[in-house]
């Protein structure tokens, strides 16, 4: 099992930059990386379906850099990129009915800017070490469970495919030029500073919410098995694939604690809650149509070569989450 002081030299006096660090995991990111002594420059459009909040940067936000910017932007990119040692590429739209229904915005953000950051790189600062945040949902519907790297990608919206791109585009790059890129597949990620007001970023946000407000919650199908990671699990994953050379130019599915029906899922929070109810009903028709059924990922990858496994427990992680909510709430929506 992989530990903090196995990459802390390796980020001391670092100067590291998040792209989405004003969101959910690259905020979780720039945390750590404070405490590890990393010199934190944060790169973020703020714009509201994003998921950016300064929040998140709570009790942080004066020890690091905040650069307001959208990585659409292309002619700002040199100079963002420009003496970092380190890149943590998280921005991305991650909405899977917000990509079906606008696909241009969704190609321009998690293809043509992810291009446009890697020719930042490659011109202007070719011995960064890169980690991309790519995403379960490029596979689709799953041939076999859980789901390893081998299996085919086969995504079932418009999100899929141009994340597909984005983690080609860093994988071409690290091969052909020697950008030092590493992919990891992110599966459901949970934790404090992840995005409730909608379900732009995950449902779960959605049911804690209405959870903490006192509301129902709906649960679409509620068979279906689903993996969740907790966020600082996530993070430790980056930062160990950054830091290993042996990370570069791979891909890595992350994964955590033995998957669970969403109905399931549901019975927890309330549980955890201690009260609080939830309604089962059938998918929309528009939501149907890009249900990947069960899903859970095989981590045995990552686990052999890095040393990475999830060290949190579902419950855990629920519970971590809903405390956080219980206080910060007024924040979020």
């Amino acid at each position: 099992m992989s530990t903090p002081s196995s990459y802390r030299a390796a980020y001391a006096g670092k100067r590291v930059l998040i792209t989405g660090g004003l969101g959910f995991i690259g905020s979780n990111l720039a945390r750590a990386l404070v405490a590890l002594g990393a010199k934190v420059t944060i790169v973020d459009s703020l714009i509201p379906e994003y998921g950016g909040n300064r929040r998140n940067l709570a009790g942080i936000a004066g020890r690091v850099r905040v650069h307001i910017a959208d990585v659409r932007d292309w002619p700002r990119l040199p100079r963002l990129v420009r003496g970092q040692d380190f890149l943590f590429n998280l921005a991305g739209q991650t909405s899977h009915m917000d990509s079906m229904t606008d696909p241009q915005t969704d190609l321009d953000i998690n293809g043509r800017a992810q291009l446009a950051i890697l020719e930042a790189c490659r011109l202007h600062n070719p011995g960064i070490r890169i980690v991309f945040a790519s995403t379960r949902q490029i596979y689709g519907r799953p041939d076999y469970l859980p789901v390893d790297e081998k299996h085919p990608l086969r995504p079932v919206d418009v999100n899929g495919i141009n994340k597909i791109a984005g983690e080609s585009y860093h994988l071409l790059y690290s091969r052909v030029y020697g950008l030092r890129a590493t992919a990891l597949r992110l599966t459901n990620t949970l934790g404090p500073g992840m995005r409730v007001k909608d379900a732009r970023q995950t449902f779960v946000g959605v049911w804690i919410r209405r959870l903490i407000e006192g509301e129902p919650f709906e649960v679409w199908g509620g068979e279906q098995l689903r993996d969740f990671t907790y966020v600082g699990d996530a993070v430790e994953a980056f930062l160990l694939a950054a830091s290993r050379p042996e990370a570069v130019g791979e891909v890595f599915n992350l994964g955590g604690p033995p998957p669970v029906t969403l109905q399931r899922l549901a019975e927890m929070l309330i549980e955890l809650n201690r009260g609080g109810c939830f309604v089962v009903r059938a998918f929309p028709a528009d939501r149907k149509k890009i249900d990947i059924g069960d899903f859970y990922a095989d981590d045995r990858r990552i686990a052999r070569k890095l040393g990475w496994r999830p060290r949190t427990d579902l419950r855990r992680t629920l519970a971590q989450t809903l405390a956080y909510y219980r206080k910060e709430l007024k924040h979020y929506v």
